[in-house]
């Protein structure tokens, strides 16, 4: 078994490790980007609307809604990407689960892999920044809410104070987009920390603007999707639904514009769907494909 790893249903189109690569789990080629599809079942920090820690079992289920080529790319889906599994996270203990996923994230990263995380409440987001250098990474956060509290109903650990601590292990730079809430703690926070964002309505009105910052763009990124950021017509299963939120046109082409960039890690989190064929873990696994389909 890998590290604290399950083997529950594959993400589509995901390949299988065989051979000398099964045994040692080391990606082969060096030089070669390989990424890893790890879920992390866990909303032990939601505070609204629970049922995140299904989220990685019914993104991968609607995966399988998906053609392998993209029409607008035109291309077939010929990236390198394996699904190692869970993460055997502990429910209600954020604290172990968070070691789990570090150790885990940390040793597919020493294996040459780079890491997809599905969750998942978006508290998992920290321990995955953790096991991964952003000491000169831009982090992208798109996402309806600023999650820039020090703490949240008495716990420094949350959904809600997720951006708080990975500003704290000083990335580069945090972009935020999509935004449409925040406290005044929160906005107080950015600016003294020259956070750059761009809310929904930004996008709405000027998505060409949002898009070429990001073209623009320089040295690694990592990049985190909160699913609320949606619109909740496009996506009514998240933990903190918020209306006035982007589309799933205006999130592709979000995602598409990240075309070349070095990308350390990304996650895919908040989809808490109970259903299958739900709208938010359709959408949520395009994310995903999408991603992927630029590589």
């Amino acid at each position: 078994m890998l590290f604290y790893a399950e083997t529950p249903l594959k993400f589509a189109f995901s390949k299988r490790l065989i051979g000398e690569e099964e045994a040692s789990l080391k990606v082969q080629d060096s030089q070669k980007k390989v990424f890893s599809i790890l879920g992390v079942p866990f909303d032990g920090t939601s505070t609204y609307q629970p049922g995140a820690r299904f989220g990685p079992m019914l993104l991968r289920e609607s995966s399988y809604n998906f053609e392998g080529y993209n029409l607008y790319l035109d291309k077939k889906l010929d990236t390198e990407f394996y699904d190692l599994g869970d993460v055997q996270t502990v429910p209600g203990n954020f604290k172990k689960t968070c070691h789990q996923v570090q150790f885990s994230v940390q040793e597919l990263v020493d294996h040459g892999y780079v890491p997809l995380v599905i969750g998942g409440d978006h508290s998992i987001s920290y321990p995955v920044t953790r096991a991964l250098d952003i000491g000169t990474a831009s982090v992208i956060h798109l996402d309806a809410h600023t999650d820039l509290r020090d703490d949240y109903a008495g716990e420094k650990y949350s959904h809600a104070t997720v951006m708080r601590r990975i500003s704290e292990l000083k990335p580069e730079n945090i972009i935020q987009i999509g935004i449409r809430s925040s406290s005044p703690e929160e906005v107080q926070y950015a600016r003294e920390n020259s956070l750059i964002q761009f809310t929904a309505r930004d996008v709405n009105k000027n998505l060409d603007q949002v898009v070429d910052y990001l073209a623009a763009l320089e040295g690694p990124l990592y990049v985190t999707v909160d699913m609320d950021v949606l619109d909740p017509a496009y996506a009514p299963s998240v933990g903190t639904p918020a209306p006035g939120g982007l589309n799933p046109l205006e999130l592709e082409t979000l995602i598409l514009s990240l075309k070349d960039k070095d990308v350390l890690g990304l996650d895919v989190v908040e989809a808490s769907s109970s259903s299958v064929g739900d709208v938010t873990s359709i959408n949520a696994a395009k994310v995903l494909l999408d991603f992927l389909f630029l590589q």
